[in-house]
């Protein structure tokens, strides 16, 4: 456990008021501050004397986690102290998840599920109605601090068919939607009223195995699974235009996603003689877990699903039950280890860095894939520190080469997608990093803009979550310190006017835009930064309170403090 031992004192205080249920008076400071984790709070009746900006720090003086502290060094300046240099620090902090919210909501909204359908933020759009299972209204917001949004009304709509989502585009029902299907994209192109914007195969479709089970305890077998499954046979039968095999789990267009050797080719005598030699020659049973949720890595998923099952009793003898999940329930099992057999998940990637796909999924804290080997992510961890590309390239190769034995999951295929709206809708996008932002869209100059997806948001937390349908309602409410500019991958200050860095990168010091204002009134400040990041950092805090408690991303490219066992 660590200690801040400046300012902890007010930390104790914050625990107590909520275990009371009530605000606790000043408290006076003790002598010795006590062990409790988190930042300083503003004395609740502050006198004239202490009135001027009182700033917050969160503090890891033994580096457990990635920043050794992240300070408040006055109301519109925060400094990011780092624990070693990132490469990718600017476009982590872009990343939706990391929007900031106001440090007084926060410290309110720490029972169970408060957070979860009510989020403050500072964008462009307030939620106004989420009528579960229907759709998620959000209206303009009259005191945006940057352009106000297009329309009065945004509304999100969902339907697993692609089909459906077709007829209601040309019903004039909604203006746009995502992945459309690809017996879809001639229908849409031959349709002057609508129009096809298609996206760029920027993500990884992958079959998984939980290696804490058996038989894929033994790397023999999860590689007989990688060399048994013909890849190219699914892509070529259910994935559009714009779709390749993956040769690697990145897609080779981000630098060094594809260094090393490429991925097995299909083999299925061979991979039958590599389960006969791990004691399985009449092959085994196991289930194969999906979420009937279409991504633009996955665009048929029960067709997918059943093509892997036939595959897997073909070429393997292995009988494979399929699970089908609610989408919640299957993110929180699969990507916490508890998935007993097989599972299909991918990616799409969030920032535009190699990390995002390596750091993400083959961490040490990624319990996805059961238990990782430090062969590939000792390795990772040094290549996330060298700025230079060159330079990290054969430590990317000895990645890469290492996943190829150890087999975590097997990469199947990196998938084109496509949006589609109305003929008259202007600034539609389909982003690489599938973050429509509908604040700039002219829905033909109608009041109301309607956007329908593949499913419903499981919450609009976002802090912890890691779902696509989700963290899209998010982006249209929330802001972080930088962003992504509108369709692409560059990144651009939001709530910062900007993010500077020492020469080793190892402090950042952020400039805070003034004038901001959150939705419920409060003004954002520096404090309200150090706060957020302290509520996704800490595990400890009375302010880690999320939806599935998995807070994947932080976990996964910060790393958490105060982790018990």
């Amino acid at each position: 456990m660590f200690r801040n031992r400046k300012v902890l004192f007010v930390g104790l205080a914050i625990l107590l008021s909520f275990a009371l249920g009530a605000c606790a008076q000043p408290t006076a400071e003790p002598t010795e501050a006590p062990p409790v984790v988190g930042p300083t709070a503003v004395p609740a009746e502050p006198t004239v004397e202490a009135a001027a900006f009182e700033g917050l720090t969160f503090e890891d003086p033994a580096c457990s986690g990635f920043f050794s502290s992240i300070v408040a060094a006055d109301e519109h300046t925060v400094v990011f102290n780092l624990c070693k240099t990132d490469a990718a620090f600017l476009s982590k902090i872009a990343f939706s998840v990391f929007s900031i919210y106001p440090q007084e909501w926060l410290e309110a909204t720490t029972e169970p599920g408060a957070r979860l359908d009510a989020p403050v933020g500072t964008g462009a759009y307030v939620l106004s109605d989420w009528a579960r299972g229907e759709s998620v209204t959000f209206t303009r917001n009259p005191d945006y601090w940057g352009e106000p949004a297009q329309t009065d009304t945004l509304v999100f709509r969902w339907s697993t068919e692609s089909a459906a989502r077709t007829l209601e585009l040309q019903a004039g029902t909604i203006d746009g939607f995502d992945n459309v299907g690809p017996d879809d994209f001639a229908v849409i192109e031959g349709d002057s009223s609508l129009q096809l914007i298609e996206r760029p195969a920027l993500n990884t479709f992958y079959l998984a195995m939980t290696n804490t089970f058996e038989p894929f305890d033994d790397p023999i077998v999860r590689k007989a699974v990688g060399m048994g499954i013909d890849r190219q046979r699914i892509v070529d039968t259910f994935f559009p235009r714009g779709s390749e095999v993956a040769s690697h789990f990145v897609p080779c267009v981000i630098t060094n996603g594809c260094t090393g050797d490429e991925w097995y080719e299909f083999d299925p005598v061979a991979a039958k003689a590599l389960l006969a030699e791990a004691g399985f020659p009449n092959g085994f049973s196991t289930n194969l877990f999906y979420r009937d949720v279409v991504r633009a890595y996955l665009p048929q998923v029960a067709q997918v699903a059943g093509d892997f099952q036939a595959q897997l009793k073909a070429n393997l003898n292995i009988d494979a039950t399929i699970v089908v999940m609610e989408s919640g329930a299957f993110i929180e099992a699969c990507t916490s280890g508890t998935c007993d057999g097989l599972h299909l998940l991918g990616w799409n990637f969030d920032y535009p860095h190699v990390t995002n796909f390596l750091d993400y999924h083959f961490s040490e804290t990624y319990l996805g894939f059961g238990t990782q080997s430090p062969t590939y992510f000792d390795i990772l961890g040094q290549a996330a520190t060298v700025g230079d590309p060159d330079v990290a390239h054969p430590l990317y190769v000895e990645a890469n080469n290492a996943l190829r034995e150890y087999v975590p999951a097997v990469p199947i295929s990196h998938g084109g997608s496509a949006v589609a709206y109305r003929a008259d809708v202007v600034g539609g996008q389909a982003s690489p990093l599938g973050n429509e932002y509908f604040a700039v869209v002219d829905p033909g100059g109608r009041d109301t803009m309607v956007w329908m997806q593949n499913a419903e948001p499981i919450s609009l937390f976002c802090a912890d979550e890691s779902d696509g349908e989700s963290l899209r309602a998010c982006e249209q409410m929330m802001e972080p310190l930088y962003t992504f500019e509108i369709g692409g991958v560059a990144v651009e200050p939001s709530l910062a006017t900007s993010c500077v860095p020492n020469p080793d990168s190892t402090v950042w010091t952020c400039t805070l835009r003034e004038g901001v204002t959150f939705h419920d009134g409060s003004a954002f400040d520096a404090n309200d930064v150090v706060t957020t990041f302290w509520a996704g950092l800490d595990a400890s805090s009375p302010l880690h309170v999320g939806n599935s408690g998995l807070w994947e991303y932080y976990t996964n490219l910060w790393g958490l403090v105060n982790v018990e066992g």
